[in-house]
């Protein structure tokens, strides 16, 4: 299979950059295809702790290339600083290994205002955004005043966009008593950028679907997951952008029928960041409990994920929006913490029927069913392959697949790239 898509299954920090860093031995592509640095994607290689918010994990593989495509929304700044920071560690980027779209929508110093701005006047009803400015750059290229990389380029049309975008930004900044940024600073800071970003920016579409026609090995990043969707999401606590497997082709330029998987990632619990429904949360006691145990803070904001259960409702209502066709599984390791029983949630109750997916307009009056299954005690750390999984182990992955009606092709049983057991290799062969 030359073109997998990685999706999260669940509400973000899955564990995807850990996937994904894994099969980029077997990539010769990787692409991010939406978000921007919003996402913190972590990777552990040997003892070092790398944490990646907008250059795809396939970046740590000296043979492999990076593609920030045209659904994404980039800082330009954070860019240049991520690049810089992985030239330190030893893993320097030039043209011919990261490529950013012409068309990728940039992040101004207006857009992370914006978002404070519009948290402030939402009060008590915030989001709960990280405030990088995600959904005002979002806004603003539906709205169709954005700036695009191409034009970082083009000095007085940079200027015209950047005038007209504070012009839009003013009202609800200083009702707010946020600070508009200095315009002309702005654009002197986005030429800045340009000198050094300027040599990396392409024609992404047409750079990505040579490489499929070509049969090279490409996959497709996602950030955040199915229940931040835009649309598929848990609205309006959701993303800005298409977090499932079809915007790999509407933000990265390809037609659906050159993806031939898609692997979704889930935790062996289930997490969640900011505000909005979480049926399945665990009681404060037990949530700290996995909190500690699975080290569940932000990789981006460094606040504490709310914890609870395994929802395979959610996750089998995610299979079904991706067409996922299997399933990543990560932090089985955690699970040695819950004791010898572990709740499941199957299905929903709602208005006295039980529904087998999770009815997202529905929350407010659903209740979550839950199947009871034994526990995983065994320290899992040091399995390292499928024949030496503990029993334990091996009932609760063939419980989550009968569950949620896909198989397990990988298993994280720890942080490091060792500690991942793979069944069924999504591309099957080697990179070219």
């Amino acid at each position: 299979m030359p073109a997998i898509v990685v999706v999260g299954a669940q509400w973000g920090d899955e564990g995807k950059g850990k996937v994904v860093d894994i099969l980029t031995e077997f990539a010769d592509v990787v692409v991010r295809f939406q978000g921007g640095d919003n996402a913190g994607h972590t990777v552990i290689v040997g003892d070092e702790k790398i944490v990646l918010h907008l250059i795809p994990s396939g970046v740590l593989r000296r043979d492999t290339r990076c593609v920030l495509a045209q659904g994404m929304v980039v800082r330009p700044e954070a860019v240049v600083a991520e690049i810089d920071a992985l030239a330190r560690r030893g893993y320097p980027i030039d043209p011919a290994r990261l490529a950013i779209s012409a068309r990728a929508h940039v992040v101004l110093p207006l857009h992370l205002a914006a978002d404070e701005a519009e948290e402030k006047r939402r009060g008590a009803r915030g989001i709960g955004t990280t405030r990088r400015g995600i959904g005002p750059c979002y806004e603003d290229k539906s709205a169709r005043r954005g700036v695009r990389f191409g034009d970082l380029g083009d000095p007085a049309r940079l200027r015209e966009l950047v005038l007209d975008a504070t012009a839009y930004r003013r009202p609800l900044l200083e009702a707010q008593d946020v600070p508009v940024p200095d315009p002309a600073r702005t654009c002197d800071d986005l030429r800045a950028a340009w000198e050094r970003l300027g040599p990396h920016v392409a024609d992404t579409g047409r750079l990505v679907a040579e490489e499929v026609r070509r049969g090279r090995h490409v996959l497709f990043e996602g950030a955040q997951g199915t229940l931040l969707d835009i649309d598929h999401g848990t609205y309006p606590f959701v993303t800005s952008s298409t977090t499932t497997a079809a915007g790999a082709c509407a933000g990265s330029g390809v037609a659906p029928s050159a993806i031939d998987g898609v692997l979704g990632v889930c935790k062996a619990y289930t997490t969640r960041v900011g505000n909005g429904p979480f049926p399945t949360e665990a009681d404060p006691p037990l949530a700290e409990k996995i909190r500690q145990a699975g080290a569940e803070f932000g990789a981006t904001t460094g606040r504490p994920r709310r914890c609870g259960w395994f929802d395979a409702a959610a996750v089998r209502y995610a299979v079904r929006v991706n067409g996922i066709t299997s399933l990543a599984l990560t932090k089985l390791d955690v699970l040695s913490v819950l004791g010898p029983e572990i709740k499941v949630c199957t299905g929903y109750e709602v208005d006295g029927a039980v529904e087998p997916e999770i009815p997202l307009d529905r929350l407010d009056r659903a209740r979550p069913v839950y199947e009871t299954v034994k526990g995983v005690p065994d320290d899992l750390r040091d399995v390292r392959s499928p024949d030496d999984l503990p029993p334990a182990a091996g009932r609760y992955l063939s419980a989550l697949e009968k569950f949620v009606g896909v198989p397990v092709a990988l298993l994280s049983v720890g942080p490091r790239r060792a500690e991942t057991l793979v069944f069924d290799n999504p591309f099957r062969t080697r990179k070219h």
